[in-house]
Protein backbone atom coordinates (compact mmCIF):
# COMPACT_ATOMS: atom_id res chain seq x y z
CA UNK A 1 0.00 0.00 0.00
CA UNK A 2 1.14 3.34 -0.91
CA UNK A 3 1.47 5.88 1.92
CA UNK A 4 -0.92 8.30 2.73
CA UNK A 5 1.35 10.48 4.42
CA UNK A 6 2.39 11.05 7.54
CA UNK A 7 0.45 11.56 10.53
CA UNK A 8 1.68 12.81 14.05
CA UNK A 9 -0.34 11.41 17.07
CA UNK A 10 0.82 12.79 20.26
CA UNK A 11 0.30 10.87 23.74
CA UNK A 12 -0.18 7.78 21.63
CA UNK A 13 1.64 5.43 23.86
CA UNK A 14 -2.14 4.23 25.66
CA UNK A 15 -5.89 4.81 25.07
CA UNK A 16 -7.37 6.88 22.60
CA UNK A 17 -3.57 8.14 21.13
CA UNK A 18 -2.39 4.42 20.59
CA UNK A 19 -6.27 3.14 18.96
CA UNK A 20 -5.31 6.76 16.60
CA UNK A 21 -2.36 5.49 15.63
CA UNK A 22 -2.59 2.11 15.09
CA UNK A 23 -6.00 2.96 12.95
CA UNK A 24 -4.46 5.75 10.76
CA UNK A 25 -1.55 3.31 10.05
CA UNK A 26 -4.48 0.48 9.09
CA UNK A 27 -5.49 3.35 6.70
CA UNK A 28 -1.96 3.50 4.98
CA UNK A 29 -0.57 6.75 7.01
CA UNK A 30 3.09 6.56 8.44
CA UNK A 31 3.09 8.02 12.21
CA UNK A 32 4.99 9.80 14.00
CA UNK A 33 4.44 8.94 17.59
CA UNK A 34 4.83 10.97 20.02
CA UNK A 35 4.48 10.08 23.85
CA UNK A 36 6.03 10.88 27.45
CA UNK A 37 8.23 8.39 28.77
CA UNK A 38 6.62 5.01 28.52
CA UNK A 39 8.91 3.31 26.42
CA UNK A 40 7.83 0.42 26.27
CA UNK A 41 3.95 1.29 25.39
CA UNK A 42 5.55 2.89 22.41
CA UNK A 43 8.20 0.07 20.98
CA UNK A 44 4.93 -1.96 21.07
CA UNK A 45 2.87 -0.18 19.13
CA UNK A 46 5.50 0.73 17.11
CA UNK A 47 6.29 -2.61 16.13
CA UNK A 48 2.37 -3.24 15.31
CA UNK A 49 2.63 -0.48 12.77
CA UNK A 50 5.77 -1.49 11.23
CA UNK A 51 3.89 -4.94 11.11
CA UNK A 52 1.04 -3.61 9.07
CA UNK A 53 3.37 -2.42 6.40
CA UNK A 54 3.97 1.19 7.63
CA UNK A 55 6.50 3.26 9.32
CA UNK A 56 6.38 4.51 12.98
CA UNK A 57 9.14 7.12 14.20
CA UNK A 58 9.20 7.11 17.67
CA UNK A 59 9.31 10.94 19.18
CA UNK A 60 9.06 11.12 23.04
CA UNK A 61 8.91 14.66 24.24
CA UNK A 62 6.31 16.64 26.67
CA UNK A 63 4.07 18.76 24.30
CA UNK A 64 3.78 21.13 27.07
CA UNK A 65 7.24 22.37 26.64
CA UNK A 66 7.66 24.11 24.09
CA UNK A 67 11.64 23.53 23.89
CA UNK A 68 11.09 19.75 23.85
CA UNK A 69 8.56 20.37 20.92
CA UNK A 70 10.76 22.06 18.66
CA UNK A 71 13.88 20.40 19.40
CA UNK A 72 12.20 16.96 18.79
CA UNK A 73 10.29 17.86 15.41
CA UNK A 74 12.33 20.68 13.74
CA UNK A 75 15.20 17.42 12.83
CA UNK A 76 12.06 15.76 11.43
CA UNK A 77 10.32 18.87 9.57
CA UNK A 78 13.48 18.99 7.96
CA UNK A 79 12.78 16.32 5.71
CA UNK A 80 8.81 15.87 5.67
CA UNK A 81 5.43 17.66 6.78
CA UNK A 82 3.08 15.84 8.58
CA UNK A 83 -0.50 15.40 6.34
CA UNK A 84 -2.07 15.09 9.72
CA UNK A 85 -1.73 16.20 13.50
CA UNK A 86 -3.83 14.52 15.96
CA UNK A 87 -3.43 16.46 19.07
CA UNK A 88 -4.50 13.85 21.61
CA UNK A 89 -1.85 14.30 24.54
CA UNK A 90 -3.97 14.83 27.68
CA UNK A 91 -4.16 14.37 31.54
CA UNK A 92 -6.63 14.78 34.40
CA UNK A 93 -6.06 16.25 38.28
CA UNK A 94 -9.65 16.19 39.33
CA UNK A 95 -10.21 17.94 42.38
CA UNK A 96 -13.15 20.61 43.65
CA UNK A 97 -12.04 24.17 42.48
CA UNK A 98 -12.51 25.48 45.94
CA UNK A 99 -9.44 22.73 46.80
CA UNK A 100 -7.67 22.67 43.51
CA UNK A 101 -3.51 23.70 43.54
CA UNK A 102 -2.05 25.86 41.60
CA UNK A 103 0.11 22.98 39.85
CA UNK A 104 -2.97 20.37 38.91
CA UNK A 105 -4.49 23.78 37.04
CA UNK A 106 -1.58 24.96 35.60
CA UNK A 107 -0.19 21.48 34.44
CA UNK A 108 -3.98 20.07 33.08
CA UNK A 109 -4.13 23.35 31.29
CA UNK A 110 -0.22 23.66 29.61
CA UNK A 111 -0.70 19.69 28.57
CA UNK A 112 -4.18 20.07 27.27
CA UNK A 113 -4.13 23.32 25.91
CA UNK A 114 -1.17 24.52 25.53
CA UNK A 115 0.54 20.96 24.09
CA UNK A 116 -2.51 21.97 20.58
CA UNK A 117 -0.66 25.21 20.66
CA UNK A 118 3.22 24.50 20.39
CA UNK A 119 2.88 21.28 18.33
CA UNK A 120 0.72 23.29 15.78
CA UNK A 121 2.20 26.48 15.96
CA UNK A 122 5.30 24.53 14.71
CA UNK A 123 4.14 22.45 12.05
CA UNK A 124 1.59 24.53 10.90
CA UNK A 125 3.73 26.80 8.80
CA UNK A 126 4.70 23.88 6.94
CA UNK A 127 1.44 22.92 5.98
CA UNK A 128 0.61 26.24 4.85
CA UNK A 129 2.76 26.07 2.66
CA UNK A 130 2.19 22.68 1.05
CA UNK A 131 -0.95 24.16 0.92
CA UNK A 132 -3.24 20.76 2.49
CA UNK A 133 -3.57 19.13 6.06
CA UNK A 134 -5.61 18.17 8.87
CA UNK A 135 -5.24 18.89 12.46
CA UNK A 136 -8.06 16.76 14.71
CA UNK A 137 -8.29 17.78 17.74
CA UNK A 138 -9.05 16.03 20.70
CA UNK A 139 -11.58 17.20 23.16
CA UNK A 140 -14.08 15.60 25.56
CA UNK A 141 -17.19 15.95 26.64
CA UNK A 142 -16.29 17.77 29.95
CA UNK A 143 -15.89 20.63 27.39
CA UNK A 144 -19.04 21.20 26.18
CA UNK A 145 -21.33 20.34 29.99
CA UNK A 146 -20.03 21.28 33.30
CA UNK A 147 -18.50 18.53 35.14
CA UNK A 148 -17.76 18.51 38.98
CA UNK A 149 -14.42 18.26 39.24
CA UNK A 150 -13.09 18.80 36.65
CA UNK A 151 -12.73 22.87 36.01
CA UNK A 152 -9.29 22.22 34.68
CA UNK A 153 -9.70 19.78 32.74
CA UNK A 154 -13.48 21.44 31.19
CA UNK A 155 -11.79 24.67 30.68
CA UNK A 156 -8.82 23.02 28.88
CA UNK A 157 -11.33 20.98 26.36
CA UNK A 158 -13.53 23.97 26.13
CA UNK A 159 -10.54 26.05 24.99
CA UNK A 160 -9.71 23.29 22.46
CA UNK A 161 -13.57 23.53 20.83
CA UNK A 162 -12.97 27.18 20.70
CA UNK A 163 -9.36 27.04 19.29
CA UNK A 164 -10.55 24.64 17.10
CA UNK A 165 -13.35 26.56 15.29
CA UNK A 166 -11.37 29.72 15.27
CA UNK A 167 -8.38 27.81 13.81
CA UNK A 168 -10.46 26.46 10.99
CA UNK A 169 -11.51 29.79 9.86
CA UNK A 170 -7.74 30.84 9.36
CA UNK A 171 -6.53 28.14 6.99
CA UNK A 172 -9.50 26.90 5.07
CA UNK A 173 -8.38 29.01 2.12
CA UNK A 174 -5.10 26.75 2.24
CA UNK A 175 -7.14 23.49 2.20
CA UNK A 176 -6.32 22.87 6.03
CA UNK A 177 -9.13 21.40 7.82
CA UNK A 178 -8.78 21.54 11.59
CA UNK A 179 -11.69 19.71 13.67
CA UNK A 180 -12.30 18.80 16.72
CA UNK A 181 -13.45 15.21 17.75
CA UNK A 182 -15.10 15.52 21.19
CA UNK A 183 -15.09 11.54 23.19
CA UNK A 184 -17.52 10.73 26.10
CA UNK A 185 -16.93 8.21 28.63
CA UNK A 186 -14.17 6.11 26.58
CA UNK A 187 -12.45 2.57 28.01
CA UNK A 188 -9.19 3.96 28.48
CA UNK A 189 -7.50 4.44 32.06
CA UNK A 190 -8.89 7.87 32.78
CA UNK A 191 -12.12 6.30 33.69
CA UNK A 192 -10.74 3.12 35.97
CA UNK A 193 -11.98 4.71 39.33
CA UNK A 194 -15.48 5.76 38.34
CA UNK A 195 -18.77 3.46 38.86
CA UNK A 196 -18.73 2.72 35.49
CA UNK A 197 -22.00 0.96 36.44
CA UNK A 198 -23.43 3.94 37.39
CA UNK A 199 -22.68 5.65 34.18
CA UNK A 200 -23.70 3.80 31.96
CA UNK A 201 -27.38 4.36 33.60
CA UNK A 202 -27.31 7.33 31.81
CA UNK A 203 -25.35 6.89 28.89
CA UNK A 204 -28.21 6.18 26.08
CA UNK A 205 -26.44 3.18 24.23
CA UNK A 206 -26.16 2.02 27.67
CA UNK A 207 -22.35 1.46 27.65
CA UNK A 208 -18.89 2.80 27.44
CA UNK A 209 -17.35 3.43 24.50
CA UNK A 210 -14.07 1.98 23.19
CA UNK A 211 -10.90 3.88 22.10
CA UNK A 212 -11.60 2.31 18.55
CA UNK A 213 -14.38 4.08 18.00
CA UNK A 214 -12.93 7.46 18.73
CA UNK A 215 -9.78 6.19 16.37
CA UNK A 216 -12.49 5.36 13.72
CA UNK A 217 -13.40 8.98 13.61
CA UNK A 218 -10.10 10.78 13.13
CA UNK A 219 -9.85 8.52 10.63
CA UNK A 220 -12.77 9.22 8.64
CA UNK A 221 -11.25 12.98 9.34
CA UNK A 222 -7.96 12.76 7.64
CA UNK A 223 -9.78 10.81 4.75
CA UNK A 224 -10.80 12.19 1.58
CA UNK A 225 -14.38 11.72 2.22
CA UNK A 226 -14.33 14.38 5.13
CA UNK A 227 -12.65 16.75 2.51
CA UNK A 228 -15.72 19.62 2.75
CA UNK A 229 -15.94 19.19 6.87
CA UNK A 230 -13.95 21.71 8.58
CA UNK A 231 -14.27 23.75 12.02
CA UNK A 232 -16.81 21.21 13.29
CA UNK A 233 -16.75 19.02 16.83
CA UNK A 234 -17.96 15.66 16.17
CA UNK A 235 -18.81 13.69 19.75
CA UNK A 236 -18.62 10.13 20.23
CA UNK A 237 -20.33 9.75 23.61
CA UNK A 238 -22.69 7.51 22.89
CA UNK A 239 -25.77 9.71 23.31
CA UNK A 240 -24.80 11.25 26.75
CA UNK A 241 -24.77 14.64 25.59
CA UNK A 242 -26.14 16.51 22.51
Amino acid sequence: MNSQGISLVTGASKGIGEATAIRLAEAGFDIWLNYLSDHESARRIQVQIEGLGRNCTLVPFDVSDIKECQEALAPLLEKDTPFSIVNNAGITRDSLFIWMQDDDWNKVINVNLSGFFNITRIILPFMLRKRRGRIINISSTSGETGVAGQVNYSAAKAGIIGATRSLAVEVAKRNILVNAVSPGFIETDMINDLPIEEICKKIPLGRIGKAQEVADVVAFLCSPGSSYITGQVISVNGGIYT
